[in-house]
């Protein structure tokens, strides 16, 4: 597959999409977009087998690697809970068991997705903040207080213990599933090991704060650990699901827990050049761009920040995960440049 197979053109957003001048603020919220999942019942997983709630561990007889995979980092992120639940009845009826070393399962934000409301979805993104720009020592080690900030701890000794941590999330705007592989060698190797979604993107994340593939043992070139983060599609839809599932398959496969499993295609790397962060309320697309898009030329407007212009700083511009309506200090768009 070359790169530019990534390259498309705007499928079209939701059609009851607003228009900003329908917002006498300026300021828009997300537009509605239809839920085809079912938050699964967590009551039965809250308890955990490891102390900590909602956390799951399966020991193989056999050593090897930890290996994590987190979901409901994001509680409006079901598709995620969907995933590791049907994870979890396999491992409980015997169906699926690590070949090697250890396998824990995680249901993060469990406080957020217990506000989950299937007719206002957007909603339960946090509690009080984002879950995912909390992984910071100084951040996690200040005595300021939140939901999050709770969470985040209780489950830092479990994330610190891993080797191998997987993050699942979803998307809210239209874009070709990827996986982020932050900066580092390591990330990039182990993404492209995975290979689904086979669209590698490395990053050096958000100006807002450190996701969980930011934390430092995963970024530090001379720590083995290393995290991977994928983006497996829109949140509340069936496909999500799969894509999440063979993600984990492939992760299993490769650290030697799983089966192996036949790998149908050869990952596309692209790296990002710039992160564009919203300054203003008033940040807008020129045009309803999907993430996946590629911009053929250097120099091309696509975005205004107030009155600044946004264009692309090079040829065969790809546009990552584009968010049609950022908040000022959100990243809006990040530009890469396929390797």
């Amino acid at each position: 597959m070359t790169p530019m197979a990534w390259g498309r053109p705007y499928a079209g957003a939701p059609a009851n999409m607003p228009d900003p001048g329908d917002s006498p603020s300026g300021v828009l919220q997300p537009p509605y977009f239809p839920v085809h999942l079912a938050l699964p019942d967590l009551r039965p997983w809250l308890p955990g087998n490891t102390g900590t709630q909602g956390v799951w561990q399966f020991a193989a007889a056999v050593p090897g690697p930890h290996v994590a995979v987190i979901a409901l980092m994001h509680g409006n992120e079901i598709a995620g809970a969907v995933a590791l639940e049907s994870l979890l009845k396999l491992l409980h009826c015997g169906d699926m068991r690590p070949a090697r070393g250890t396998l824990t399962l995680v249901f993060a934000n469990l406080d957020a997705a217990a506000r989950f409301d299937p007719e206002n979805p957007t909603s339960s993104r946090f509690v009080d903040e984002d879950l995912n720009r909390l992984w910071d020592d100084c951040e996690l080690a200040q005595q300021r207080v939140s939901v999050e900030l709770k969470r985040a701890r209780a489950l830092r000794p479990v994330i610190e213990s891993a080797d191998v941590v997987l993050d699942l999330h979803s998307m809210l705007w239209p874009s070709d599933p990827l996986i982020l592989c932050g900066p580092t060698a390591k990330g990039r190797a182990l993404a492209c090991a995975v290979g689904v979604p086979s669209l590698v993107i490395a990053d050096r994340g958000h100006a807002s704060g450190r996701r969980l593939i930011d934390y430092a043992p995963f970024v530090d070139p001379d720590d083995p650990r290393t995290a991977i983060l994928v983006e497996a599609g829109p949140h509340w839809e069936q496909e999500t699901v799969r894509t999440m599932l063979d993600a984990v398959a492939g992760l299993l496969d490769v650290t030697g827990l799983g089966p192996r499993r036949e790998v149908t295609s050869d990952p596309i790397v692209a790296e990002v050049t710039v992160g564009i962060t919203a300054t203003t309320a008033q940040f807008s697309f020129v045009a309803p761009f999907r993430g996946g898009e590629i911009v053929p030329r250097r120099d091309t407007l696509i975005a205004m920040d107030g009155g600044v212009e946004i264009r692309t700083p090079h040829d065969d511009c790809l546009l990552v995960m584009p968010s049609l309506r950022p908040g000022r200090g959100h990243t809006a768009v990040r530009l890469a440049k396929f390797v």
